[in-house]
């Protein structure tokens, strides 16, 4: 199958006032991943183009199933879903997203689910130009209700703030909004979607390692995180020594071994402290980081969700205070 349209990106702020142009939805904590069927097949692609299918097997066999010969492209979100309470958990997707063939017991263990929110394309007409709201009822059409997939709702002329307060006592993300009107524009961050999250989180360049001590000792302590300011430049945005197991920390450590460097990565010197002791290494990996706060001296709080393998490096961009 050729390669797909990348997604379109919603711009964080505040939700609009102008209730009636907008729809609501929930802001799922997982990746984004567009499908395509075509002749019986079907694959996944991450927002970088990249392809997940053999991560994520049962995805292609039901959908391959569902929709039969019928040729679509699909927009959505790949969650892990907290047994007890049906949350979608990003560290648990964690135990997913990095395994290319997962075992049957991987599979049993963590179940996914995608969660299906645009169609961009049905029977090889393009729905790219129709308005948002066109193309939602189109989804609606193929009723997608399936254990492992499903179409959440949307929400028109409700307040904002009432769907946060929902989302936040239903531990979700966020939300996102989006005018009714809105066409589809594959990989532009566009004002046409704002997405308002509870909690603040961001992706940071992996930059380097602080050697631990303790029960840490002979493996990171904390990591060294990076961001490119609007010069394009990478600078030091703070350190971050919490968010992993024991477990975690381990094979984190491993693959900082295989892409060790001998200088630092950026492009403005970090403090002294830092470049004093640091372990530098490749700025490849990207990760996703909540936290309290950002100031000129970087971020406050920070708390290690997982690795990004769907972003590229440049997309880590400095947080704004």
């Amino acid at each position: 199958m050729q390669s797909v349209p990348l997604p379109m990106l919603a711009v964080p702020g505040r939700p609009p006032t102008d209730i009636g142009l907008w729809a609501i939805e929930m802001k799922w904590d997982g990746i984004r991943a567009i499908g395509r069927t075509a002749n019986g097949q079907c694959r996944f692609y991450s927002r970088t183009n990249r392809d997940l299918s053999s991560s994520f097997p049962e995805l292609t066999s039901v959908f391959a199933d569902f929709l039969g010969g019928r040729e679509v492209l699909i927009d959505g979100e790949i969650v892990a879903p907290e047994p007890s309470t049906g949350v979608p958990s990003f560290r648990r997707l964690q135990h997913r997203m990095h395994v290319v063939n997962p075992s049957l017991e991987l599979l049993q263990e963590i179940p996914i689910q995608y969660l299906v929110f645009d169609l961009l394309a049905d029977s090889g007409e393009s729905l790219l130009a129709r308005p948002y709201i066109e193309r939602r009822a189109r989804l609606d059409e193929l009723a997608i209700d399936l254990p492992i997939a499903r179409t959440p709702p949307y929400y028109a002329n409700i307040d904002p703030t009432t769907m946060l307060g929902v989302a936040r006592d239903h531990g979700l993300e966020g939300i996102i909004a989006k005018r009714l009107d809105s066409t589809y524009q594959p990989g532009r961050r566009s004002p046409a979607w704002i997405k308002t999250p509870l909690r603040r989180t961001t992706e940071v360049v992996v930059a380097g390692w602080l050697p631990g001590n303790g029960r840490y000792s002979g493996i990171f302590g904390s990591i060294v995180m990076g961001a490119y300011d609007n010069a394009g430049r990478l600078i030091h945005i703070g350190n971050v020594g919490t968010g992993w197991t024991m477990r975690d920390r381990k094979a984190l450590q491993l693959r900082l071994n295989e892409i060790a460097r001998p200088d630092s990565p950026f492009d403005v010197p970090p403090p002294r402290p830092v470049e004093a002791v640091a372990h530098w290494v490749e700025p490849e990996l990207v990760a996703d980081i909540e936290f309290r706060e950002a100031g000129a001296d970087g971020l406050r709080h920070p708390s290690w969700r997982g690795l990004r393998p769907d972003k590229s490096p440049r997309e880590a961009g400095v947080p704004s205070s």
